[in-house]
């Protein structure tokens, strides 16, 4: 499996970044569908409207958002998981985000939680 690696939906598309997916509940502000360059806007695995209201992007907040964020995605969105880590096996896989900050977000979460699963 290829790493899965993330980036910001307002970075420049690159071709290099093979498989896009936007991991964000809301479509981006400013974002023009037809330029983001995406192969799939996956909502399943966004943290829930709750979660995401609650995390705020809260430095403080990260440790127990990322546990939070863990156990949403394998009670909820196991099978999605798999299903991307099946399209990582055969190319790159680029998980998209809207958070400023590169540090504190979802993605990261969502990234290392694919990157480490042994099936």
């Amino acid at each position: 499996m290829k790493p899965i690696v993330i980036k910001r939906i307002y970075e420049m598309y690159q071709e290099e970044d093979g498989f896009r997916i936007l991991t964000d509940r809301l479509w981006p502000r400013g974002v023009k569908k037809e330029n983001a360059h995406l192969d799939e806007w996956n909502k399943q695995i966004a943290p829930s409207t709750e979660l995401r209201k609650w995390f705020d992007h809260k430095p403080e907040r990260l440790k127990e958002f990322a546990l939070r964020y863990r156990e949403e995605l394998l009670q909820n969105a196991a099978d999605e998981l798999q299903r991307i880590r099946k399209i990582a096996s055969g190319k790159k896989v680029t998980l998209l985000y809207a958070a400023k900050n590169p540090e504190c977000n979802h993605a990261m979460i969502l990234r290392d939680l694919l990157n480490s699963f042994a099936y």
